[in-house]
């Protein structure tokens, strides 16, 4: 396993299901995760082994002391770095400031990593954003992990966080999105759709995104009112906003299409006229996606000098701890983590 080909998976919140759903991973799918690590703390992903051992006999948990240039690891065993403090294992099913400072320690130990090419990926467990809140400091600055990555990946670069502009795409199978906003109220986000935010997305997600057939991607832009605005009747932002957007993207040579109508632009993706759709803000975007099925989605991050991806469900404060979360999520996170870096 060389540095270059290492996958660093952050383990998310220790009292979520992200422990949890690492473990059940390295059980159920031994070859997916090969040269994978995790960026956690040993004690905590031992309880996890524990926790989803179906015969009592939990995996092995091997800690790591570095990352290793060659490192032979013994068959089914989960190997961890030591990246966080913790004096034991947080109570499940609670906000808890220590788990918050935790979880965002290991994601700036694995973003660090990635910016400097000593792993070739990262996949990022589910974070809870009052957790990482009440983990105080810097920490409470970010309300999600796109936006610390954001940040580290701009401190790395020596750039202003306005030189690198990033947008979430929730994807599986059957539908690919991107956001315009992300994790903003729904006024905020109304009042972020500008032309510029609008054709920043569309470069953003031309560049990132290959069509079905390997060349450039067929977009499709969501209206931001019912009806795509009908025509100034629900709204003008897609006549004053969108559409203009629209049009700088395609003397870019983009292929775009729209503003067109919130409610079936995502029918109309999923049958196959489009590769992606662009949404004017978070649930716009993400409800499509998700109704489909949180067990094949995956969140990437566009927009970053690394590649970054997550499962497309949260901590599960209410499950944590049962042993019942699904795995499969965060192995297609890590199945697209190598397919993005490959």
């Amino acid at each position: 396993m060389s540095k270059q080909g290492v996958l660093a998976i952050t383990m998310g919140d220790p009292a979520g299901i992200g422990p949890e759903i690492i473990a059940r991973a390295f059980r159920e799918a031994p070859a997916d995760l090969e040269g994978c690590v995790v960026a956690g703390d040993v004690a905590t992903l031992r309880r996890a082994a524990q926790c989803v051992a179906p015969d009592g006999v939990a995996m092995p948990v091997l800690e790591l002391q570095e990352l290793a240039g060659s490192l032979p690891l013994p068959p089914r065993c989960i190997p961890v770095l030591q990246k966080c403090e913790l004096p034991a294992p947080v109570p499940y099913g609670q906000v808890n400031g220590l788990a918050g400072k935790a979880a965002a320690d290991c994601i700036v130990w694995a973003a660090r990593a990635a910016l400097s090419g000593e792993i070739a990926a990262m996949v990022t467990a589910p974070i809870h954003k009052e957790a990482l809140a009440a983990a105080g400091g810097r920490f409470a600055l970010f309300p999600g992990h796109t936006e610390l990555l954001q940040a580290e990946a701009a401190a790395f670069l020596g750039q202003p966080l306005s030189a690198l502009p990033v947008r979430m795409m929730l994807a599986n199978d059957e539908l690919k999105t991107v956001l315009v906003s992300i994790h903003l109220s729904l006024r905020q986000a109304i009042e972020a759709i500008t032309q510029d935010s609008v054709l920043q997305t569309l470069r953003i997600t031309h560049q990132a995104v290959r069509g079905r057939t390997g060349g450039q991607p067929r977009i499709a832009v969501a209206g931001l009112n019912p009806h795509a605005g009908e025509g100034g009747l629900f709204g003008r932002e897609e006549m004053d906003i969108i559409a203009p957007a629209i049009a700088a993207a395609r003397e870019l040579g983009m292929d775009v299409s729209g503003p067109l109508s919130p409610d079936t632009v995502f029918m109309r993706a999923r049958r196959g006229e489009f590769d992606v759709v662009v949404a004017m803000y978070h649930d716009q975007g993400l409800i499509p996606v998700k109704y489909l099925g949180v067990e094949q989605g995956v969140n990437v991050t566009l927009g970053l000098p690394l590649v970054r991806s997550s499962p497309d469900h949260g901590t599960a404060f209410d499950i944590a701890g049962t042993g019942k979360a699904d795995a499969s999520s965060l192995i297609a996170a890590i199945r697209m983590a190598r397919k993005l870096a490959a």
